[in-house]
């Protein structure tokens, strides 16, 4: 048995292709171009490489982009301001503030300064608690994206054995949400679950979101089940999921690889925010 690979670079492809046709419309409609801010603070590589895909790809859909890029040594106080700026600014509808932050300023104060109506990536405690409540609100865009990476591969999650392995605010607890919205029955598992293989091999639908190289292996997998890899490691200068992809692979219906599976979906995900921002001021 051989799994069926997931292809997050194509379904990204075609979710920009449908983005691209929807901002036109604003445009052409209403005048409205919609507007991402960016605030990046200091020189991360990692942080720089993925703000320069962002504003690639706003450039390619129409969208109106701006940067703010600030040395490292930048003060809370400042960042705060740069926030309130783009919270003011009638052509930005979307916010983003690229994380992690320097040591000496507070993430969740950054967070929670942001509007939540322009809180694109879905960490403000507004569009977390609708998230919870099943209320419309910006959904994380990772999450997102693995949820519509799942509809498109015509995934039915009714009635289906889920397991996400991870509980971080940013994939593993929304991602639970999502799931359990699709009617899903949903297994939260963490560094103290005690049997971790045995409560995978129950899954159907099976998320691996914790960070650790290839520590979900074939032996895990139930067969048949649907493998989503949100994992990014680096092991001897390649990228590898949480997934051990190769054996995976043998046992799974559907995976996703690394690179390549989800990691496109996500800002695909942040630009969909963004449109959505945009066209919910009208």
């Amino acid at each position: 048995m051989s799994a069926t690979i997931i292809d997050g670079k194509q379904v990204s492809a075609s979710i920009r292709e449908e983005l691209a046709r929807r901002t036109a419309e604003l445009k052409a409609r209403h005048g409205l171009i919609p507007g991402i801010g960016v605030v990046l603070v200091g020189e991360d590589p990692a942080s720089q490489s993925y703000v320069k895909s962002k504003e690639r790809t706003a450039e390619e859909l129409g969208f109106y982009s701006k940067t703010h890029r600030v040395p490292v040594e930048t003060s809370e106080a400042e960042v705060l301001r740069l926030v309130e700026e783009f919270n003011r600014d009638p052509k930005i509808h979307g916010i983003l503030v690229q994380l992690p932050l320097p040591p000496h300023i507070n993430e969740n104060a950054v967070i929670y300064a942001i509007d939540p109506k322009k809180d694109v990536d879905g960490f403000h405690p507004v569009n977390i608690g609708r998230l919870h409540m099943g209320e419309e609100c910006f959904v994380p865009c990772t999450p997102n994206g693995v949820i519509e990476l799942l509809d498109r591969t015509g995934v039915e999650l009714k009635g289906k054995n889920a397991v996400v392995v991870g509980r971080s605010n940013i994939v593993g607890k929304p991602v639970s949400m999502l799931l359990l919205s699709r009617h899903a029955t949903v297994t939260i598992c963490h560094s103290r679950t005690r049997d971790l293989a045995a409560e995978c091999r129950r899954a159907d639908v099976l998320v691996a979101a914790v960070g650790k190289a290839r520590l979900i292996t074939a032996e895990m997998i139930k067969p048949g089940a649907v493998v989503i890899d949100v994992g990014v490691n680096r092991v001897d200068g390649k990228l590898v999921g949480d997934v051990d992809f190769e054996g995976a692979a043998k046992v799974a219906s559907a995976i996703t690889p690394v690179p390549g599976g989800v990691g496109p979906m996500t800002i695909a995900m942040l630009m969909k925010n963004t449109l959505l921002a945009a066209e919910r001021t009208l």
